[in-house]
């Protein structure tokens, strides 16, 4: 039985050296109660503080700042970051690129997660009597009818009517976490299928989900969420077919 190659055994190693640098890192910044933007010890400091070597430092605090733990600025210093769904888009992106060569669908599969969770967020912000507390929907509405009659409804007042809709929550996870799946679809809706609908029956569907949250009629905001997302599952299984043939 041959062992492990020397070079594999190095690697392990210094991964879990920098995984475990990187739990020390985060312990500091509860144990020190830092908030959001608040600045952090210096790379110096940290050497000598968690007896650590530069490079070790250097790998862990590169792995937290590409989750959005750690925000380095250069010539500014380090500070605690801001919650960032930015690695997480990329690897959605990337797997479902992987899955389409595969013959699987998981843009799919992410589309199917989004409308489940969005006729959830909808049905909260009409139990909860938040409806009308968007007046800026009504604007966002109109442009959408007005690009619709102009021949196409752009992404970003599409984008914008959707976060209307559940601004009133005041969730910031909910809203990073639809950023992201809509930076996901956004980048490879180029893949799909051509829409099936029209401008104008696309601003439809978004003119009935916005009469059913006006009208604090949560089974009709069921209903016009379903008809909205049955267009993009139209597309998304025709991609599906073309890539299996």
């Amino acid at each position: 039985m041959t062992g492990a190659r020397p070079g594999r055994r190095v690697s392990r190693a210094r991964s879990s050296r920098t995984e475990e640098v990187q739990q020390r890192i985060k312990q500091l910044i509860l144990e020190r109660n830092l908030a959001v933007g608040d600045p952090m010890p210096t790379e110096f400091e940290l050497v000598d503080e968690l007896d650590v070597s530069r490079n070790s430092l250097r790998e862990a605090l590169k792995a937290l700042q590409a989750v959005g733990i750690v925000d380095i600025k250069h010539g500014f210093g380090m500070y605690v970051g801001s919650m960032s769904l930015g690695a997480l888009v990329d690897e959605l992106t990337f797997h479902a690129r992987i899955s389409q060569q595969n013959g699987h669908n998981d843009l799919a599969h992410l589309v199917e997660v989004r409308e489940i969770l969005e006729r959830g967020l909808i049905d909260q912000v009409i139990e909860r009597g938040l409806a009308d507390e968007t007046p800026e929907l009504d604007v966002v509405m109109a442009q959408m009818e007005a690009e619709a009659a102009a021949g196409g409804v752009t992404p970003e007042t599409d984008r914008r009517f959707h976060e209307l809709l559940y601004q009133p929550l005041a969730n910031p996870i909910v809203s990073q976490l639809l950023s992201a799946f809509w930076d996901v679809y956004n980048t490879l809706r180029h893949d799909l299928a051509p829409a099936e609908e029209s401008p104008m029956e696309i601003a439809l569907r978004h003119r009935e989900i916005y009469d059913a949250l006006r009208a604090h009629d949560r089974p009709a905001a069921a209903v016009a969420m379903t008809a909205h997302f049955r267009g993009i599952h139209v597309r998304l299984a025709k991609m599906e077919q073309r890539s299996s043939t």
